[in-house]
């Protein structure tokens, strides 16, 4: 390999195959100690550590200035999960962009190339050098608790061809991308943050649908691939081994079939998938084994600590080669050399103009895309556009929602659809619906809404949530007017196949719902189509030519 690890001490070398987060909107003295002490050359925010342009700005700079004041020979890392859609990560200066299904729901894969190349340089005004997307897992599993509208479809060569587009786009911007999460996670009913899914499959049916997107990015020139925590049977030979540990997946599978030569992360490693079957400290050492290049732990400062020091006792003991570590080392450094350099970190602004990340040309393109994504599942009464006399009233219907996911960290109220519905028609109103009001069989609800006009409600994975779907089953054998946004997964049909009047939108953003109310009050036409199917119900909105 090359000689950037030249000179580096053991301890050196295992700071750059570390990635750590850390709490708080400046750097805490845990991950200060992390950068000076114990040389970790990585760190990965959430939305825990940003407030606004200005103070993320601030916060990359100041840490990359710790790093090169430790004596790094290159910039840090800095990643995060701007996925768009609901995995949004960026503070309110950012444009707001659609998620994988969204775009996938366009069928223009030129979209996917734009929305990466501005999300990528709004990436890089914030001092974000690596975005830990595209997601390029294919979705062919409803019951999938995790993935869903984080994926492009489920077509696999039209995941294929909007991977490689979403490639360039972050070639385009500079930002280095990574492909997530190999060999696929879309064909799973478990949450790898919560316990060990696995897949049955053999060889060939990876070959033939989970890992076709992968090729597709690889060949684009994806720069990083991220490895999934889940169990591959058939594959591995072992029941409970996270692909994440194995060297089936990681060398065999990914580095030597594939072909792939760039740096391999692991997902974090304190998921319960790992965390809770493996530990932190013993898959650390695992995965540097298994042949990934760059071990991701976000959250726990002695967690971090500990798996640096189960790493270099490895080492010591034998266990795991020094010749690991440098290689893995090595890959890192080469990636920072491509991209990185200490002459063009972004340096904060120093007035009182607040930083730039935003544009009118990204707020275009996102609004164009939102547009061209909404899609009209069912309006098998004509409902839509929606005409209402000014004195009827709309009852946008509230519910406790119980399928977010740990990936998100963004959440929002109905008081905003309500008030977007409101842009259109003056009378519109919430309500707020408890579980006991559908558990008694949802008189008190239709009662509240017996002079409504027409109700809506928006969904949420609601066909993995019974209170949802049971309160919508309520509303549409009521007879009344009703309309459903289905807000994430347009599987929801699926657990009231009644309903008649459907629109989706595949995230609860507010462009989308934006959008949404557009099309539910006849002033832009539906262009979507869905990129899925709904097992029973409907085909996907068509086949993917390329």
């Amino acid at each position: 390999m090359g000689d950037y690890t030249d000179g580096l001490t053991l301890d050196e070398q295992i700071g750059q195959i570390l990635a750590v987060g850390f709490p708080g909107t400046t750097p805490s003295q845990e991950v200060v100690d992390l950068l000076q002490d114990y040389h970790v050359g990585n760190i990965i925010l959430f939305s825990r550590n940003i407030h606004d342009a200005r103070q993320i700005g601030a916060l990359t700079h100041s840490l990359q200035m710790l790093a090169q004041r430790s004596g790094q020979r290159f910039p840090l890392l800095i990643m995060a999960d701007q996925e768009n859609g609901i995995v949004h990560r960026l503070g309110p200066d950012a444009t707001t962009f659609p998620g994988n299904m969204a775009l996938g729901a366009t069928y223009a894969e030129h979209l996917a190339r734009e929305v990466a190349q501005a999300t990528g340089e709004e990436l890089n005004t914030l001092g974000i050098n690596v975005n830990l997307a595209p997601v390029v897992d294919v979705s062919n599993n409803p019951a999938n608790p995790v993935i869903g509208v984080r994926s492009f479809g489920e077509d696999p060569r039209q995941v294929a061809c909007f991977a490689a587009a979403a490639v360039q786009g972050y070639h385009d911007a500079r930002v280095i991308c990574t492909l997530k999460h190999f060999p696929g996670h879309g064909d799973t009913a478990t949450d790898s943050h919560l316990a060990l899914p696995t897949i049955p499959y053999d060889m060939e049916r990876l070959q033939t649908l989970e890992l076709v997107s992968f090729k597709s990015g690889i060949a684009a020139g994806a720069d990083c691939v991220m490895i999934a925590h889940i169990a591959f049977p058939a594959i591995t030979g072992q029941d409970t081994l996270p692909a994440t540990v194995s060297p089936v997946i990681v060398r065999e599978l990914l580095r030597q079939q594939l072909g792939f030569d760039g740096v391999i992360i692991s997902d974090c490693l304190e998921m319960n998938a790992v965390a809770e079957i493996i530990g932190v400290e013993r898959a650390a050492v695992m995965a540097l084994q298994a042949g990934i290049d760059l071990v991701l732990v976000s959250h726990r400062s002695d967690r971090q600590r500990a798996a640096f020091e189960a790493i270099r006792a490895a080492v010591k003991s034998g266990a795991l080669a020094r010749e690991t570590i440098t290689e893995a080392a090595e890959r890192v450094m080469q990636l920072k050399a491509r991209y990185l350099s200490w002459q063009t970190i972004p340096s904060p602004t120093m007035t009182e103009t607040p930083i730039q990340v935003s544009s009118e040309s990204h707020q275009r393109l996102s609004e164009e895309a939102y547009a061209l994504s909404t899609t009209l599942i069912r309006n098998e009464d004509a409902l839509l556009p929606l005409c209402l006399k000014p004195t009827e009233r709309i009852v946008v219907i509230s519910a406790r929602r119980a399928t977010m996911t740990k990936v998100e960290d963004k959440f929002y109220s109905d008081e905003l659809l309500a008030a977007i519905l409101r842009q259109h028609h003056s009378r519109v109103d919430i309500l707020p619906v408890s579980s006991r009001a559908v558990d008694e069989g949802g008189a008190e609800i239709l009662q509240a809404t017996r002079d409504a006009g027409v109700i809506v409600m928006a969904t949420v994975n609601a066909h993995l949530d019974r209170l949802q779907a049971r309160l919508m089953r309520c509303l549409v054998q009521s007879g009344r007017r009703v309309i459903g946004i289905a807000a994430r997964n347009p599987y929801d049909l699926l657990a009231f196949p009644q309903l008649r009047t459907c629109v989706a939108t595949y995230e609860y953003t507010r462009p989308a719902l934006v959008a949404a109310a557009r099309v539910i009050f006849g002033e832009q036409e539906a262009s979507g189509r869905l990129p899925v199917s709904i097992p029973g119900l409907y085909p996907s909105g068509y086949r993917w030519e390329g």
